[in-house]
């Protein structure tokens, strides 16, 4: 008898072998596909019975979150009012391995009076519902991972795939950038942290010196302050900073450092960045400059002071 990982191994390899035979299929229809859901005026509904429902929710979940607006619809409820939920301008995107699930062609005379576009996702392209679709996305599975090629397995996978590749498809078309991914996942860590601007967590009680300052002074200024630099500011303005490598540094070469001002070991013209950027852009920035800190300013003003830490 095979082991449990044989058997596994021989489901993956039977599946990755599904998916290669799904890419190798993909022609006009695809490109279709995208550019009617690229044109669709409302909402791109999609719908399943069953593991194609399942399925269905989480490529409609996909559409939704990546700038296509979508919701998912039970053929069974919509048999029973949610139709009301469809407008006119919608694109339905209908799931059927058979292309004959009864409580999806059961929708297909309402949705031919609506008039809207229908694209359907089956392994049978000669199916009722392949008929009746304006676009036909055929799956290519030969079989089913299952010992009795019954229960939906790998062409659950493959529909989810497909689903993917629509979603990747519009994204790419679309532009869609990070920074329009966080809008609709402001909940999320990736969220949070591409939409957080520098102003929303930068330091504000700052360790500030003039350039005249001892050294002695600063490194106590340095220690109450605890964020392992010091501002020098001149008349107000930013003159320079001082790290705690800066610091380390200025020991190593020269004897009494406490007996020199501040504008003896301060780094000039230090790299600024401005309160309404994101936070993303200042990682960007440290990384690049290969720094901890950014000194935050605005019209010439310093605001704060953003880390590596923050």
């Amino acid at each position: 008898m095979s082991s449990h990982q044989e058997i596994a191994r021989q489901v993956i390899t039977q599946q990755a072998a599904a998916l290669e035979q799904l890419a190798r299929s993909l022609g006009d229809a695809f490109d279709q596909a995208v550019d009617l859901l690229l044109g669709c005026k409302g909402r791109v509904i999609v719908c399943g019975m069953g593991k194609s429902g399942l399925v269905g929710r989480k490529m409609s979940a996909t559409f939704a979150s990546t700038g296509t607006p979508s919701f998912f619809l039970h053929p069974g409820e919509a048999l029973h009012g949610d139709l009301g939920k469809v407008m006119s301008g919608d694109v339905i995107v209908l799931i059927s391995n058979s292309g004959e699930t009864e409580e999806v062609l059961r929708l297909l005379p309402s949705l031919q009076d609506f008039g809207n576009d229908t694209i359907a996702i089956t392994n049978a392209p000669a199916s009722t519902l392949a008929r009746y679709a304006r676009i036909t996305l055929t799956l290519h599975v030969e079989r089913e991972a299952c010992p009795n090629n019954l229960a939906p397995t790998t062409s659950t996978l493959a529909t989810m795939a497909l689903g993917d590749a629509l979603a990747v498809a519009l994204i790419s078309a679309r532009d869609f950038q990070p920074q329009d991914f966080a809008r609709y996942h402001p909940g999320g860590s990736l969220g949070r942290r591409l939409l957080t601007r520098v102003a929303d967590v930068m330091h504000k009680d700052l360790p500030i010196v003039a350039p005249d300052t001892p050294m002695a002074q600063v490194i106590e200024v340095m220690t109450e302050k605890r964020l392992g630099l010091a501002i020098v500011l001149e008349e107000g303005r930013l003159a320079g900073i001082l790290t705690d490598g800066d610091l380390r540094r200025a020991m190593r070469r020269v004897s009494q450092v406490l007996d020199y001002p501040a504008r003896e070991f301060m780094t000039p013209n230090p790299v600024t960045i401005a309160p309404g950027s994101r936070m993303t852009e200042a990682e960007q920035l440290m990384h690049e400059r290969s720094i901890r800190a950014l000194v935050v300013v605005e019209a010439g003003v310093v605001l704060g002071v953003v880390d590596i830490f923050n």
